[in-house]
């Protein structure tokens, strides 16, 4: 009987050693890659921000990508309750600015939100991006919007032309909808639907995306077919940001052009 036991124990004392020394690996390799992973992440991030200003080349490397964003591209802060510039709420911490993180659930730094976009508070400072032509005049701006889909939020870029009025690209990168489907939002035929596009009508957010749009509509996207519910919350995504509880008041003022 004490062999039993002793073997018994045994056992139990190699499988609680086996576990710790595994958990002792992974979390060491946890904490030694989270450098890389946030690396990548920032290239992902700049990546995204040049297909956004039409200024990816397919297969740059990571340095050109670093090269090519530090060149023409300028991160800015806005308040977007008046739409004017503000110093970065996070500067001196050490942190990355976002605007989807903490800042949007504590109650001192965001506002609450109304209506169908899929979040209910939402950071009172957003950071929005100048492209800078070669003559140093601010071709584009890039403002990051997101809102629910089908299954979940979805983040993207919407990048407007120096006009605050007309859309150049509609990049999602993040995003959990149905392949074929609502995942039809990353098919470039569609997004190239919306170049072009106009934001406001007489001062009102008029951009939208319906059935049966056609390409002869300045105010609208087609659809995409099968996917009501993704399609809708594009349009719910982009009327809230266009609109005044988002950078509506900041692409009024047009302020970069000063």
């Amino acid at each position: 009987m004490s062999a039993n036991k002793e073997t018994l124990g045994r056992t139990v004392g190699v499988v609680l050693a086996v576990c710790l020394v595994c958990s002792i690996v992974v979390s060491s390799a946890a904490v030694g890659l989270r450098s890389l992973q946030q690396s990548n992440a920032a290239v992902d991030k700049k990546t995204n921000i040049l297909t956004a200003a039409g200024l990816y080349e397919a297969g740059m490397s990571k340095a050109a990508v670093k090269e090519r964003y530090e060149a023409r591209v300028e991160e800015k802060f806005v308040d977007l309750a008046t739409g004017e510039y503000v110093e970065n709420p996070v500067a001196g911490t050490g942190k990355p600015f976002d605007m989807y993180g903490k800042l949007a659930k504590d109650p001192n730094t965001s506002v609450k939100v109304e209506g169908n976009v899929g979040f209910s508070r939402r950071s009172a400072v957003a950071n929005v991006f100048h492209i800078k032509a070669e003559d140093g005049s601010i071709s584009r701006i890039i403002l990051p919007v997101h809102g629910s889909g089908l299954w979940d939020l979805m983040y993207g870029f919407l990048a407007v032309s120096s006009d605050g009025n007309t859309i150049e690209e509609l990049v999602y990168y993040q995003h959990k909808e149905t392949p074929g489907l609502g995942g039809e939002i990353q098919n470039p035929a569609w997004m190239a639907k919306w170049n072009g596009k106009k934001i406001f009508d007489n001062g009102e957010v008029a951009i939208k995306v319906k059935k049966q749009a056609g390409s002869d509509n300045p105010y609208a996207v087609d659809a995409l077919s099968g996917a009501t519910l993704t399609s809708n919350g594009v349009s719910n995504t982009l009327q809230y940001w266009a609109g005044e509880n988002g950078f509506g008041p900041y692409l009024e003022r047009q302020s970069w052009k000063s």
